[in-house]
Formats: C-alpha cells, structure tokens, sequence
C-alpha cells in the first residue's frame, strides 16, 4: 500500500505557481474572497485561502458581508467585482446563511472569474473538455493527485460514490475526458444505487465522496485498487483538545492494506483543493491579460 500525500502534491503545486506568478510583469493575479458572516469553518478556510495566496504571490482581496446582508445587495455586490478590471477571480465561500439562495450567487459570479467552477458555463465547458473554462478544485485536485502518482485511468473502471455538483458530477466529467491521464470507464453511485457494494467492488478506482464517516468498508472494496477519500468529518474524540478528530468516507485501517495506493484523511484531497483554487486564479489572470 501505498500513501498519496496531497500535501507533498500541493506543496509541489505551489512551488510551480509560486515561480509562475514571480515571472509576471505589472501586477500580480488578483482573488476576492467573499465570506459572509463568522461560521467558524468558513473563517478557518479563507483563511487558508489567504496565506497560501500571500505564500504564491498571489493578491486576496477578503470581503467580509455580515449575516444581513440580503440576497440583492449581495448580488450587487457580486456584480461590482465582475467589473472590476483588477479582479481575476472570486470565491463565495460555502456555505451562505439564512436564506441566500447558494446555487444563484454562483451563477451570478462571471464565467471568466468563476475559479470555484461552479457556474452553468463553467460546468458546460467541462462537459464539451473546453479548457478555457475552470473545473471545480476537487475534483481538479483529484485527477491531479491521481496523475502525478501514475494512476492512468484509461481502461479502469471509476466508481465514484456521491453525485454533488461541487465533486461526484465533475470529477466523472473529469474522468471520462479523452485525455492523457483520463479515459476511464465512469459509474456514479448515490443514496437510491441498489447492492452498491457489488459495484464499489469491481472498481479499479473508487473515489468516496458521500459525507459519511467511515462509510467504505473493506469489504467494498476489492485487492489492489485505489482509493481516493474525498470526505472531511468530524467525530466525537475526548482525547483531543479540539473534543473531535477528522476522518474521511473510508474506514481507513481497515481498507489501506488491500489498497494499491491510498489517500490519508487529513493530508489527502484536502490540500490539493486550495492548490488548485490558485491555479484556478493564476489561469484567470492569463486568460484576462490575453
């Protein structure tokens, strides 16, 4: 077995960005993060966000609407930012309280600055492999997790289990791409997939990406496969200060010694989602100087 480290992956990435950004001339890539409201894992992520920015050369613009802001002002607020010429990429970051309508506020961000990839546009251009479009960061982060640890998909089967916009549908849009790397033959599970552990079993990769903590057990999952773990839960841990400890959707101890190669929960998909915002928003910026 053995371990995918996505922070080796990502540290890798943004040293490649970090050289990529101090070769421009003028001035630098430009990201807004807008946060709304204080929900305490928001605050932690952007402020991830920020440093690893700062770390690339990379200008964040923070924004911070309070939880009263309404639907209207925070769309016009949106529209300010798709104006602005200094701004190559924006990020809503999820979850928005109350009643702001998510899916709407992400439809409002441009195409061109969309580096979260959720926009209709985003998600067409993935769907046609336009590469002037962005891919959602997990899932982006995936297959390049994947690639550089020589998984080539073509020929195995994928199975993935969850069907989210921001993971399951993209990264099996990713998957079946006609590209280096890519190739694979595509099953995607959910709630309402009958006998899931027949079909989990004949994947020569499985990627979880459900929510549930320890959901894929051994016996899901057949000798020599890979693993990729998408979930980020908290459990119940009196022994850490914190009063929890983070695990992913596979009952790791369990799977990794029939696995090929497998990713840690934290330290696996994580990293590589921020890793790839920034490449997300380094592409913006080429694509807005262009």
């Amino acid at each position: 077995m053995e371990l995918i480290s996505g922070n080796q992956i990502a540290a890798d990435i943004i040293d490649e960005l970090k050289t990529e950004v101090a070769s421009f001339s003028g001035r630098k890539p430009c990201l807004a993060l807008v946060r709304v409201g204080d929900d305490p894992a928001s605050v932690s992520y952007v402020k991830k966000k920020e440093k690893t920015a700062a770390e690339i050369g990379v200008e964040s613009r923070i924004i911070l609407p309070p939880e009263t802001i309404t639907q209207s002002e925070l769309e016009t607020l949106i529209d300010d930012l798709n104006a602005d010429d200094g701004v190559d990429g924006i990020l809503v970051q999820s979850p928005l309280p109350g009643d702001l309508d998510e899916l709407a506020i992400f439809r409002r961000v441009s195409p061109a600055k969309d580096v979260d990839g959720f926009h209709t546009v985003n998600i067409g251009k993935l769907a046609q492999e336009d590469d002037t479009g962005f891919a959602s960061c997990t899932p982006a982060g995936i297959m390049e997790m994947l690639a550089r640890s020589e998984v080539d998909l073509r020929g195995k089967h994928v199975v993935v289990v969850g069907r989210s916009l921001i993971v399951g549908k993209p990264v099996a849009l990713l998957a079946l791409q006609k590209k280096a790397g890519a190739n694979g033959t595509v099953t995607i599970c959910h709630s309402a997939t009958s006998d899931l552990p027949a079909i989990t079993r004949q994947a020569d990769v499985l990627i979880a990406a459900i929510g549930r903590a320890g959901f894929v057990t051994a016996d899901m999952v057949k000798d020599g496969a890979v693993v990729i773990d998408v979930g980020i839960n908290r459990v119940p841990d009196s022994s850490r200060k914190s009063g929890y400890r983070l695990v992913g959707d596979v009952e790791f101890d369990a799977v990794s010694p029939k696995t090929a190669k497998i990713t840690p929960v934290p330290g696996g998909v994580g990293p590589m989602t921020v890793a790839m915002l920034m490449k997300n928003t380094v592409k913006a910026y080429r694509l807005h100087q262009s």
